[in-house]
C-alpha cells in the first residue's frame, strides 16, 4: 500500500523532469528553426521572381545584370565594366541588388 502511494507520487515528478527539456526544444524551434524556414522561403520566392534587367549578387561575389533567363534554370548576366556575359545557375544568386539595370 505504501509502495503504491510512493509510485503514484513519483509519476508527476517524472513528468516535471521532462518539462525543462521540452522548454529547451521549444526555444530552439522558435529562435533557430522557424527563422531559418522563413529565410529559405523568402530566398526561394526571390529566385522564382527574377526578371530581365534586375541587378543581382551571386554567391561568388559577382554583381551583374540579368539579360536572359534560360529554360534550364540558368541566367545570363552582363558584368561591368567590359560587359562580359556570364552564365550562372539560378540557385547561385544570393541577393537582389536593385529592380532595374544601372546605366
Amino acid at each position: 500500500m505504501l509502495l503504491n502511494l510512493l509510485i503514484q507520487a513519483n509519476a508527476p515528478n517524472s513528468l516535471l523532469g521532462f518539462l525543462p527539456i521540452l522548454l529547451i526544444f521549444a526555444i530552439f524551434y522558435f529562435l533557430l528553426f522557424l527563422p531559418m524556414q522563413r529565410q529559405k522561403k523568402q530566398q526561394q520566392k526571390m529566385l522564382r521572381e527574377l526578371q530581365n534587367g534586375q541587378v543581382v549578387l551571386t554567391s561568388g561575389g559577382v554583381i551583374g545584370t540579368i539579360i536572359a533567363i534560360n529554360e534550364d534554370d540558368t541566367l545570363v548576366l552582363r558584368v561591368r565594366p567590359d560587359n562580359v556575359k556570364l552564365q550562372v545557375a539560378r540557385s547561385a544568386v544570393s541577393s537582389l541588388i536593385s529592380g532595374e539595370a544601372k546605366k
